[in-house]
């Protein structure tokens, strides 16, 4: 019984010991790529005269810092030959613009030029229908207990519409995005909906519709598709190689991440009520 009990101690030990070694995993590196983050946004009521973009390059997996991309380049022209100039806050990758003038479905090409590489993109300034009103539903769900939030605005009937839906929530560190289209409600009122199933009383919600062309629109529903609605926002680094529409003209193969979007958007601020 004593040898038994030795014998078992033994084979303890080892499996213990061998349970501590580090086992290093190989994994395939690739060069850094570009991400350009070129999303030009027109808050209803405000000039839109502000705009950043921001650049950084891909890293490796374990890596907890984005390298930031200083030096460039940043201009973008509309139709009518005007300049707007992004001028970098030092060493921050963060470019500025103060100057800008949106136009609703004007065409804007935006430029990039950073360490001897051109990237260019073309894009139209993508109006939003306002939000009319948001509902609280206590009653939502699966359960038909949970609390559900929907955003109303009316969509145009003379025009296909395409969508991009932000839910900033004061309970969760990351944004939900989710993307639609008004194949189905054409012409009619609609609404954007709360994706969290634990809101409770007091919690605030910031939601913001985007318009966004058709070509932006299938971009984020891949992007949603792989990464699910907590993305970190379609203009952080996508979680995955996915083309853009920004081009490098010096060499295409060498394609950056990230995507030149202008959209008029519309927010509003919503706080749970007090259910019975």
């Amino acid at each position: 019984m004593k040898k038994a009990v030795l014998y078992l101690i033994i084979f303890v030990s080892i499996f213990a010991t061998s349970c501590e070694e580090v086992v290093d995993v190989e994994l395939d590196t690739a060069p850094p790529k570009l991400v350009i983050e070129a999303a030009i946004n027109w808050q209803k009521g405000t000039t839109g005269r502000q705009q950043t973009i921001k650049l950084t390059t891909t890293t490796g997996y374990f890596e907890n810092v984005i390298p930031t991309v200083s030096g460039a380049k940043i201009y973008i022209k509309n139709s009518a030959n005007e300049q707007f100039n992004f001028n970098e806050v030092p060493k921050t990758g963060r470019y500025i613009c103060t100057n800008f003038k949106p136009v609703l479905n004007q065409e804007y090409t935006l430029t990039v030029i950073s360490n001897g590489q051109t990237y260019t993109a073309t894009e139209k300034m993508q109006s939003v229908a306002p939000i009319t009103h948001i509902e609280q539903n206590n009653e939502g769900g699966f359960t038909g207990k949970d609390i559900e939030i929907r955003a109303y605005y009316n969509d145009p009937a003379d025009a296909d519409n395409f969508y991009l839906y932000k839910y900033v929530y004061s309970s969760k560190i990351k944004s939900n995005y989710y993307v639609d289209e008004d194949k189905f409600f054409q012409g009619n009122e609609f609404f954007s909906l709360s994706d969290d199933d634990e809101l409770k009383s007091g919690d605030e919600i910031e939601i913001t519709h985007f318009g966004i062309s058709k070509q932006y629109y299938n971009y984020m529903s891949i992007l949603v598709s792989i990464a699910g609605t907590n993305v970190g926002g379609p203009f952080q680094s996508p979680p995955a190689t996915v083309k853009g529409n920004i081009i490098n003209t010096t060499n295409k193969e060498n394609y950056p991440l990230g995507y030149f979007s202008l959209s008029e958007t519309d927010l509003k601020k919503f706080t749970i009520k007090q259910t019975n």
